[in-house]
């Protein structure tokens, strides 16, 4: 039976690892699969799904115009697809979120996203918020904070190293910008709540 599955994190918790692994799973049993990752996010190359640990494979892209349910409609219009992944879920569009769900519904295909759950400001995303509605699974990637307390937030750091409170929700980086904490010591980077 096919689901639309949720796969969230904060950052740096192997997200795009478990999903380059997965997809692997199926190619090793003979089935294909089609990946999928934000156009802007190039920091890898264009069309790019990338880990930290060094592996990585070719994906289409999608921007927010982009009809999701078309684009894997004529996916399995090519040849046969066991599973549709998403890399960086959290910049779909909730339209696009409902088209993948609609996939799911009327196309049989199992689709796996992987994304970011909130911002460095505590919010969540559009796209997450609308798989946090619709996912019939969600399952968390876990990463640590500094105190080793499981990360569930993230702070986005300036060119001075402090913590930044204010700015766009959207800003490509990773290790160099942001870093995942625990809520306690996120609180204690922001200022918030304390």
């Amino acid at each position: 039976m096919a689901k639309l599955y949720f796969h969230y994190s904060t950052m740096n918790a192997g997200k795009s690892t478990v999903l380059l692994q997965a997809a692997h799973n199926y190619r090793e049993r003979g089935m294909q699969t089609y990946l999928l990752t934000a156009r802007f996010d190039d920091r890898s190359g264009a069309g790019k799904i990338s880990s930290r640990i060094g592996i990585s494979a070719n994906a289409d892209t999608f921007s927010p115009q982009d009809d999701l349910f078309l684009r894997l409609e004529n996916r399995l219009a090519e040849g046969p697809c066991a599973c549709a992944f998403v890399d960086e879920s959290q910049f779909l569009t909730e339209a696009q979120v409902w088209q993948l769900a609609r996939a799911v519904d009327d196309l049989k295909i199992p689709v796996m996203c992987y994304g970011l759950r909130v911002d460095f400001r505590g919010k969540l995303f559009p796209g997450s918020a609308a798989l946090l509605a619709l996912a019939d699974e969600m399952r968390e990637v876990r990463t640590i904070c500094h105190c080793g307390k499981k990360a569930t937030m993230v702070v986005r750091n300036g060119p001075d190293g402090k913590p930044l409170k204010e700015g766009a929700q959207v800003q490509i980086g990773g290790n160099e910008t942001y870093v995942s904490l625990c809520r306690r010591h996120w609180r204690k980077a922001m200022s918030h709540y304390i």
